[in-house]
């Protein structure tokens, strides 16, 4: 804060004094493109940040300093211009600007890259890294890297991290205990991070074993569900047997003429004459069918008794007419 108070002040007495670009403080850095900025939001990624800086030049390259084990951002980055003078532009109209509630610095840099620090152009996304030269524990940790800040993007910041923000933006670079303090803190929030994971990974194990003991619970109740709806299936199909053997019983019986006492369900009206009017005809032409028996009977008797008698009359005119005298009074010659 003390160095963003500076670089207005600067900017103010230049103005107040009407000294030309040639003369200004910022010619002391014409002999780089890079920019310092400090007291970023943790959110922010390198995207955001060139977005938010692009207002004044082209960024051609960008760099977030992130933590090497959690993978988070620390506040911080650099930025390289294709132009030098758009350094001072965003160094004057940028530094105390207001991100996310949250004030950011930024100054000129003299950035020195490592030996093996790659400075292409890497605004438009990771640059392909040669395939000899990219070992396999360089892409694991870079894996192990993106998997762990990707999973831990949508946490809340701990109140460590948040204290480090602070300190890093209280401090002033020109302080010699910023280092030692900034790094104390940093390992505060190495601790806590590492708690942090450690408490998830144990809630997750844990909702791992709760899901399968559900899933245990729910097989059996599955099993004891379809074992009782087979028994309701086979006592029902009993039951539709019983009921289809105990109408064939009662067919059977009324077609042999069984009481209507027997008959589960109570006749009709309608059903009982019917059965009179049936009764009724059926003794009629039994009645009948006798009277015209014994009328062919006394018919048959009399046909009979006429025969009978004309046969006698018959033998008894021929045994006249053979003999005109019975045997005893023919005498003999």
């Amino acid at each position: 804060m003390n160095s963003v108070r500076a670089i207005q002040q600067l900017n103010k007495r230049e103005l107040e004094a009407g000294i030309t670009p040639e003369g200004s403080w910022h010619t002391d850095y014409r002999d780089t493109a890079f920019i310092y900025i400090g007291g970023l939001p943790f959110e922010l990624s390198e995207g955001d940040i060139i977005t938010i800086f692009s207002q004044y030049g082209e960024p051609v390259w960008v760099k977030l300093a992130r933590d090497k084990e959690t993978g988070k951002s620390r506040g911080f980055a650099w930025i390289k211009y294709e132009d030098q003078r758009s350094c001072d532009l965003a160094v004057d109209n940028l530094g105390g600007a207001s991100v996310m509630d949250r004030i950011i610095r930024v100054d000129h840099a003299r950035y020195k890259p490592k030996d093996d620090e790659d400075m292409r152009d890497n605004t438009m996304g990771e640059l392909d890294l040669d395939p000899g030269n990219d070992s396999d524990r360089d892409r694991r940790k870079r894996r192990k890297t993106d998997s762990e800040s990707d999973s831990d993007d949508d946490r809340p910041l701990l109140p460590e991290e948040i204290e480090l923000g602070r300190l890093m933006e209280k401090l002033d670079e020109d302080d010699p205990m910023r280092d030692s303090m900034i790094k104390r803190q940093q390992e505060k929030v190495d601790d806590a991070v590492r708690k942090m994971k450690k408490h998830r990974r144990k809630e997750k194990e844990r909702a791992q074993r709760k899901h399968r003991h559900r899933s245990r619970d729910g097989s059996r109740d599955q099993d004891r569900h379809h074992h009782r709806r087979r028994i309701k299936d086979v006592q029902e199909q009993d039951g539709d047997r019983e009921k289809r053997s105990r109408r064939r019983v009662h067919r059977s019986k009324s077609r042999e003429g069984s009481p209507d006492e027997d008959h589960p369900r109570r006749k009709s009206r309608w059903q009982n004459d019917s059965e009179d009017r049936h009764r009724r005809h059926r003794s009629d032409r039994i009645r009948e069918r006798s009277e015209d028996d014994e009328d062919r009977r006394n018919r048959h008797r009399k046909r009979e008794r006429r025969r009978s008698h004309s046969e006698g009359e018959d033998l008894r005119r021929s045994r006249s007419e053979a003999s005109p005298l019975p045997y005893r009074a023919r005498s003999p010659r």
